[in-house]
């Protein structure tokens, strides 16, 4: 997809976009990512910003004598450098920003999942820029999406964007690291991201950053899978936002792939984090894959994990070990120990209820990639 075709554009811009110097904000790459977002306006489009930088922006005000802060010093940073963060982008427009904080909580619950899909698009429909970041100051470990490549992915899908734009200090996907080979060919295009792309991502050498190439092909993983054009390009450079509005390719194109999952199935699959493990003999396998079943109890060989009804589990195959499925489970880890192996009519009779006939719905459940 190119620029002209797209309507709705998810922009993810990088802490070394910010904060070059590793501290406070600077508009030397932030200004001209402002005149593109402005440029989309004036074209029609609509926009949401996902923008990473709280903590660079309040690193200077905190105290940190090694390269990388802890938790503590991570989330006072946060708290100080968001305010500047915003700050920092709506000095460029003349119209509203909203500032959208998150954590994995909100959406891991569904209900909280559709109330920011619903306030993304009352803010676009009234005209107002939404600058989306994580909520860095509070989220713990358990309740952290983990990286802003993750969470803008996330929000692309949520919000319905058809291009996904990962502004980074990159400039795209290589066939292997430049900084270490120098013969490494830049990846303009990619069809599929299948185990030998995955396997040219390399991590992060950004004490501030939380994300590294590994985490921007997971990203695109997630926005491709949903039918999301992905473009991966380094937002440093002015002429590459002039270039693509005038059709020109830069960096690296991941195209987008058919949509197959229901909105509530890519949910599970892609924003939810599983709590445990599941172990079910042949037989539940070949109903799952073949047959379009849910999962009984009575095919149940093993649980590991500790989770509760309604969390998260993936489904393995006991014989092999392989990951089948993922899914929102009908009781609790506690509970399927004690009724694994049995049928649904004996559950009365074992724990004294019945909360249902099966332990994931076919609904609540996706296949995973099976090659």
């Amino acid at each position: 997809m190119n620029y002209q075709d797209s309507s709705r554009i998810l922009i993810k811009v990088g802490s070394a976009l910010i904060a070059p110097s590793g501290t406070g904000c600077s508009a030397q790459y932030t200004l001209p990512i402002a005149r593109f977002i402005q440029q989309c306006f004036e074209d029609g489009k609509q926009v949401i910003l996902v923008s990473s930088g709280s903590v660079a922006a309040g690193r200077q005000h905190i105290s940190c004598k090694t390269s990388k802060p802890s938790v503590a010093q991570k989330q006072a940073m946060a708290a100080i450098g968001q305010n500047t963060m915003m700050a920092n982008w709506m000095r460029f427009f003349d119209k509203p920003c909203a500032q959208i904080l998150m954590t994995h909580a909100e959406l891991r619950d569904r209900e909280g999942y559709i109330n920011i899909k619903n306030t993304i698009n009352e803010l676009i429909s009234n005209g107002i820029l939404p600058i989306v970041n994580e909520n860095d100051s509070v989220a713990t470990e358990e309740l952290k999406v983990g990286d802003n490549d993750r969470l803008a992915a996330m929000v692309a899908i949520l919000s319905d964007s058809d291009l996904f734009l990962i502004c980074s200090d990159v400039d795209g996907l290589y066939t292997s690291d430049p900084n270490l080979n120098k013969n490494a060919q830049q990846i303009p295009q990619v069809e599929e991201i299948d185990s030998k792309i995955i396997a040219l991502a390399g991590d992060t050498t950004n004490p501030l950053a939380t994300g590294g190439m590994r985490t921007k092909i997971e990203a695109a993983v997630k926005a491709t899978s949903n039918g999301i054009a992905t473009i991966l390009f380094e937002g440093s450079l002015p002429q590459n936002f002039e270039n693509f509005v005038k059709g020109s390719s830069i960096g690296t194109l991941f195209k987008p792939q058919q949509k197959s999952l229901s909105e509530k199935k890519h949910w599970v699959k892609h924003t939810l984090n599983s709590k445990g493990i599941i172990n079910i003999d042949k037989g539940a396998v070949e109903a799952l894959i073949h047959k379009g079943a849910s999962l009984l109890s009575v095919g149940i060989c093993s649980v590991s994990g500790k989770f509760e009804r309604g969390d998260a589990v993936d489904i393995h195959c006991q014989q092999t070990g392989k990951i089948i499925a993922k899914g929102l489970c009908q009781y609790s880890q506690s509970t399927i120990e004690q009724i694994k192996g049995h049928r649904s009519e004996h559950f009365e009779k074992i724990i004294g209820y019945i909360e249902s006939d099966v332990i994931v719905k076919r609904d609540d459940l996706v296949l995973l990639d099976l090659k």
